[in-house]
This record gives structure tokens, C-alpha cells and sequence, in this order.
């Protein structure tokens, strides 16, 4: 029962993941290309953290108990993105790392008396150098 639970409950997260603007946000910064604007999208959780002060007064006032869920909501967001500049700062830093060391590795074995083609020519060419 708890495991016929737990699929169904993953398979409407994964099902729903797509449409949620923040999980689609997150996923693209989570891309080579997109870890460099991990530490400006923090600056996301500022208006999110705004939202839910916003909500919770509303709901504090008076007003619908729906303003908790969506303070909630809004609250979750907020963390969500301060904690994606970090780890995308860490990631893009070991990334960047590893391409030096892949560029310095494939520096060291070009032969130092050419360009490198020669072992890829064919036997004809290989005696002439260009």
C-alpha cells in the first residue's frame, strides 16, 4: 500500500514538474550554460519573501485562510532560490575546473614537433608536413 503510495504520489511530481515556473527555472540553471545565473537568481527569493510577508498579513487581518497556503508557497520559492546561488557558485567552480584540467591534460599530449596530425594522417601524407 505505501509503495503503490509512493509511485503514484512521484509519478504526478514528475507529471507536474514541467509546469511549475520555478522547478522550470531552477532545472535551466542547473545546465552548463545556466550555472553562471545562479548567484543573480537569488535575487528572485527577495520578491518571493515579499509575497509571503504580503500573504501572512492578509491572512493575519483577517482575511482568507487561503493566504497561509500561498505564504507557504511563496515562502518555499524564496528558500528555493537562495540556496540555488550557492550550490550553482560550487558547481560552476568545479566545472570550470575540470575544463582547465581537460585543457591542460590535451595541451601535454600534443608532440612539441608538430601539430598533432600527424598520427592521424594517412601513410602517403604523413612524410610530407604542411
Amino acid at each position: 500500500m505505501f509503495g503503490l503510495i509512493l509511485g503514484a504520489t512521484a509519478r504526478i511530481h514528475y507529471a507536474l514538474r514541467g509546469l511549475m515556473p520555478t522547478n522550470v527555472l531552477l532545472d535551466a540553471l542547473h545546465t552548463r550554460r545556466g550555472l553562471k545565473w545562479g548567484v543573480p537568481a537569488m535575487l528572485l527569493a527577495v520578491p518571493y519573501a515579499l509575497a509571503a510577508v504580503f500573504c501572512t498579513g492578509q491572512a493575519d487581518a483577517g482575511g482568507s485562510g487561503w493566504f497561509n497556503l500561498l505564504a507557504l508557497v511563496f515562502a518555499w520559492n524564496a528558500l528555493k532560490f537562495l540556496v540555488v546561488g550557492p550550490m550553482t557558485l560550487m558547481r560552476l567552480l568545479w566545472v570550470l575546473a575540470r575544463e582547465a584540467n581537460g585543457r591542460r591534460q590535451a595541451s601535454r599530449a600534443i608532440p612539441r614537433d608538430g601539430n598533432g596530425l600527424e598520427r592521424f594522417a594517412e601513410p602517403e601524407l604523413a612524410s610530407r608536413r604542411v
